[in-house]
């Protein structure tokens, strides 16, 4: 239980650092810094890092699993 708490945690910390990551994004393109295309790649870009960690996350919950489990 205690894997599956600190996965969820960490997930959340992720999906957190992306929001954030979307709000500058959006405030650059407001300053007119960016080009709405520039906000669509960031965004983009970062929903990718968001989906490639969480992947991992799970990979690292599921292992840590197994190897508590064999114990």
């Amino acid at each position: 239980k205690d894997i599956k708490k600190k996965a969820e945690e960490a997930k959340v910390a992720i999906r957190n650092i992306r929001r954030d990551a979307n709000e500058q994004i959006k405030k650059m393109e407001k300053a007119s810094e960016i080009t709405e295309d520039d906000r669509k790649e960031g965004e983009e870009e970062s929903q990718k890092l968001t989906d490639q960690y969480i992947k991992k996350i799970d990979e690292a919950a599921a292992k840590k699993t197994d190897e508590v489990m064999t114990i």
